[in-house]
């Protein structure tokens, strides 16, 4: 792949990861539209890592405060708000990771990149999210809710693996159906995404290194050239996300998903 398509798809993985429009269904389709090579796995790790990145130092001040939140549960003190995001993040994370584990090690993954597919999960999934957003009001965060509020956002972030449904998407709607504001859905959608890209993005690096090298794959300097530019527009578009929601809401996104939808299954079926 060149330089250019290299920092395409770095700044598409940047700009979709927590947006709820699929960064996956992007990443898919970008070789199939623009007819380039895949970009192979070194590339899909390096940027799931900027990614991460990104949400880590813009949520710096929470992770710090869960941190301390967990180590107080650890010594027994006082549940305190912080303490209770971690316990749920910690809580809601474990069902994803089984069904990753589970698809990453049967290489199932490939059979759900089917472009029908991911053309009808986007529109589903974007119409679900709009009559969460459209129809139900919200008060207050994921923390006040309770463990099984987590637990019920944690068993749909499992949808997410269906590309075109969204990671961010799916649980951001499962929080607002429990009555969770627009911002601290968003802010849990994106807490609840760290040990999960970790956890993926660790997984895929040691299948990597344990891996043949494809030849004329791209290199290392490829890579991190992908994620520091995953980083950056990662944190742009979760700036934007987070004044966005608490403005307008989830409409603007759930336009682009019907759009992209039906431009995708005109092309796929045509």
């Amino acid at each position: 792949m060149t330089l250019i398509q290299l920092m395409l798809l770095a700044i598409i993985q940047g700009l979709t990861e927590f947006l709820p429009i699929s960064s996956s269904a992007h990443l898919i389709l970008v070789p199939w539209v623009t007819g380039a090579q895949d970009q192979g796995p070194l590339i899909d790790v390096m940027a799931h890592f900027g990614s991460l990145l990104a949400v880590m130092i813009y949520f710096r001040r929470d992770i710090l405060a869960m941190l301390a939140g967990g180590i107080d549960l650890l010594r027994g003190r006082q549940p305190t708000a912080a303490s209770r995001i971690f316990l749920y993040i910690v809580a809601a994370t474990p069902f994803a990771l089984i069904v990753g584990g589970v698809l990453f090690v049967g290489g199932w993954s490939d059979i759900m990149r089917n472009p029908v597919l991911i053309g009808f999960a986007t529109i589903f999934f974007g119409i679900v999210l709009w009559i969460s957003d459209r129809f139900l009001d919200g008060k207050g965060a994921v923390e006040d809710r309770g463990i099984s509020a987590a637990l019920w956002i944690g068993a749909c972030q499992m949808l997410a693996f269906i590309p075109g449904t969204s990671r961010s998407g799916i649980t951001m709607t499962a929080a607002r159906f429990l009555g969770v504001s627009r911002t601290e859905a968003a802010r849990f959608s994106m807490l609840l995404s760290i040990p999960l890209l970790g956890a993926m993005g660790s997984a895929a690096l040691l299948d990597l290194m344990l891996s043949e090298p494809i030849a004329g794959a791209p290199g290392l300097k490829e890579g991190l050239i992908v994620a520091a530019l995953s980083a950056i527009t990662a944190w742009f578009s979760i700036a934007l996300l987070m004044k966005l929601v608490g403005k307008v809401g989830f409409t603007p996104f759930v336009l682009y998903r019907l759009v992209m939808g039906a431009a995708i299954l005109w092309f796929a079926l045509a």
